[in-house]
């Protein structure tokens, strides 16, 4: 599965004014609501801070990937923001967080969920592709580097 497979321009969105990681999860949230719709943002956001309770998803150089598991939803999305300032996240390095990737996978899915957050972490262990990505001004910019990443997940 390629990574623009999970991931459209609909569902990306820049330099976001969020406060808190409560707000940034909540904006994901929205955003996966409104293009799909099946999904209710409260689920969405139930789902990923479910997961935040169990221990954070902050990975280290800025870079947070929220994932939860949905009952309703038959395959696997992603939303990626940028925001316009750095939040507190809790992440492993304690460093504020600026680029949030969501991953959402049906509630049986196992090994796929597993492989698209290695690969994800992988890419964003990048510092030139998290320079490119801070860097990039529009949704449609992000998404292009997205699908230019050349591993799939």
């Amino acid at each position: 599965m390629l990574l623009t497979d999970l991931i459209t321009p609909e569902r990306i969105a820049c330099d976001v004014d969020a406060q808190s990681k409560k707000r940034a999860l909540e904006h994901l949230s929205e955003i996966i609501s409104r293009t799909e719709d099946t999904i209710s943002s409260n689920d969405v956001f139930e789902s990923l801070l479910a997961r935040e309770r169990l221990g954070g998803t902050g990975v280290g150089h800025g870079v947070a990937i929220p994932h939860g598991r949905l009952k309703d939803n038959s395959h696997t999305l992603g939303a990626f923001i940028k925001l316009q300032k750095g939040v507190d996240y809790d992440a492993a390095d304690h460093q504020p967080v600026d680029l949030l990737f969501a991953l959402l996978v049906p509630k049986e899915s196992t090994d796929e969920h597993l492989q698209i957050l290695a690969q994800l972490a992988k890419m964003f262990s990048n510092e030139d592709f998290r320079q490119k990505l801070r860097n990039a001004e529009t949704s449609h910019a992000i998404h292009q580097l997205l699908s230019d990443w050349n591993e799939t997940v």
